[in-house]
């Protein structure tokens, strides 16, 4: 498993692509894959992921630009028009949508929007019902041992959190337009709940769900299963928040098994 502070994102990064208004990355070949990050980059690492989807699939990461949009303007739905803007350019007819946590929330938002552009979706740790940021308080800004307490939260083995991942973090509470940003992100996630939406969504959905995830709890997961008229729970024991970091072996095992099951779909 590589190191949680791993990001695709960085610009360094030599398979990131920029075009027009967007950095993203783009590996394998076939039906398109998009998937999407949650608030903190670096805590949605897809490497695993990736590896396992390329193998048959168009894969594409989009960089959401959490921290570059109007301080006014830093919400779920800005980062949906921002999907949906990245999709029209790509010229993708229909997208399957992999989200965790935020980005999980932004692909619910941009399937209700735009149903018939939507194949399919997986979600994992998905915001858009409850969430339990950073524990229901915003780490203190100095104090690093309080921010690797708050960061352990997102996992089940505390040991997943670096000393890196908790500079990046601190780095980030520690810059203000960072963390304006961050808080009006956490607040829109927070006020924008779909439970209402959800029974209108046509598209097979994969939920793949950490079962000691304190973020968003396993309650909230049931709850997607129940309101979404055709979706299947896979369930990972001892782990937290991003099941893909944690246990990708068992995630990839997850998502394989029910696109097995929905294979007619990307013939």
């Amino acid at each position: 498993m590589s190191s949680p502070t791993e990001s695709y994102f960085s610009n360094q990064d030599d398979r990131l692509i920029h075009e027009g208004d967007f950095s993203y990355i783009e590996e394998g070949e076939g039906p398109v894959f998009v998937l999407l990050h949650g608030l903190f980059g670096a805590l949605s690492n897809f490497k695993e992921v990736v590896d396992f989807l390329k193998q048959d699939y168009k894969v594409v990461l989009p960089k959401l630009p959490i921290y570059d949009l109007p301080v006014l303007n830093t919400n779920v739905k800005a980062l949906s028009k921002h999907l949906k803007a990245f999709i029209d350019f790509k010229g993708y007819d229909k997208v399957n949508l992999l989200g965790n946590s935020l980005g999980g929330h932004v692909g619910l938002v941009y399937a209700n929007d735009y149903p018939n552009k939507v194949n399919s979706m997986i979600l994992s740790g998905s915001s858009g019902l409850y969430e339990n940021a950073f524990g229901g308080s915003f780490p203190r800004r100095e104090d690093k041992s309080y921010l690797r307490q708050k960061i352990a939260l997102t996992f089940y083995d505390p040991a997943i959190v670096t000393d890196e991942l908790v500079d990046e973090c601190h780095e980030a509470v520690n810059n203000r337009n960072k963390v304006i940003r961050i808080l009006s992100i956490a607040k829109s996630a927070i006020r924008h709940n779909m439970a209402k939406e959800l029974p209108n969504y046509k598209m097979p959905v994969c939920l793949i769900w950490g079962k000691n995830d304190t973020i968003t709890p396993p309650e909230v997961a049931v709850e997607f299963n129940d309101k979404l008229p055709d979706s299947e729970l896979y369930w990972i024991d001892k782990c937290g928040h991003a099941p893909m970091m944690e246990h990708p072996q068992e995630f990839n095992q997850h998502l394989g098994d029910w696109l097995s099951k929905h294979k007619e779909m990307f013939s």
